[in-house]
């Protein structure tokens, strides 16, 4: 009995069978981080935590211990992403995810006081702009590599806005000016993150290092979800 040889077709379709596998793990762990951050917030809110974080003239020294312990153990889980098991790493994405829960809470009780209806505006806005750029890097044919200086710049700015922003509050047009950037820069970050996945992807052979990965793009697209929607509450609440 001869064996048929695999034509290309079915090589694609055992690929894409794998490819289809790949991002399904990466979607499930970053819409897991995202509900993990929500109810994060939830439980802050209304367990009391907001008063350990918010004190009358400002952010409490706890907050700024999470937001920089969360931008640190970004950096460093993102340096170490092939160092560790899938399994650990998925911990340490839900770690972020639960730092990231409690940094923003300030942001979502201050639009739960003001204009409750923009969170969830903001929330819907952000999931609609997020699956059309993520659509658009998976599918698109054209080369996205080139946005990779542009957009580490335009994060690295928009990191320093940030900083700055705790010592001058930002206002005005200045503020509108920064959020679209924001906005603009993480819907960018998605569709070249989709890109380079799917690319990286057909380049790895080795199935840990593709477990490995699939963490890896759920943080960065993680990021970039919560930077839009971020970016747009602060564009809906706008003085």
């Amino acid at each position: 009995m001869t064996t048929k040889p695999m034509t290309r077709k079915n090589d694609l379709t055992n690929r894409g069978g794998g490819i289809e596998s790949y991002f399904r793990k990466i979607f499930s762990l970053m819409f897991g981080a995202v509900a993990v951050t929500a109810l994060a917030t939830f439980f802050t809110i209304y367990g009391g935590g907001i008063s350990l974080l918010v004190n009358p003239g400002g952010m409490s020294p706890l907050f700024y211990i999470i937001i920089f312990g969360g931008l640190g153990l970004s950096i460093w889980a993102q340096a170490r992403a092939f160092s560790m098991r899938p399994a650990t790493a998925a911990i340490l994405l839900f770690i972020y995810a639960v730092l990231i829960g409690l940094g923003i809470t300030p942001m979502i009780w201050g639009g739960l006081m003001v204009n409750p209806a923009s969170i969830l505006q903001a929330f819907i806005i952000a999931a609609i702009m997020f699956g059309c750029m993520a659509m658009f890097g998976y599918k698109t044919v054209k080369d996205l590599s080139f946005l990779g200086i542009f957009l580490m710049m335009g994060m690295i700015g928009l990191i320093l806005v940030g900083i700055a922003a705790m010592i001058w509050p930002l206002g005005g047009a200045f503020s509108t000016i920064v959020c679209l950037i924001g906005v603009l820069v993480f819907a960018l970050f998605t569709a070249y993150d989709m890109q380079n996945l799917k690319r990286a992807y057909a380049a790895l052979g080795d199935d840990l290092q593709k477990d490995q990965l699939a963490v890896l793009g759920a943080l960065h697209l993680y990021i970039s979800f919560i930077g839009m929607f971020q970016y747009l509450m602060g564009l809906l609440n706008r003085d």
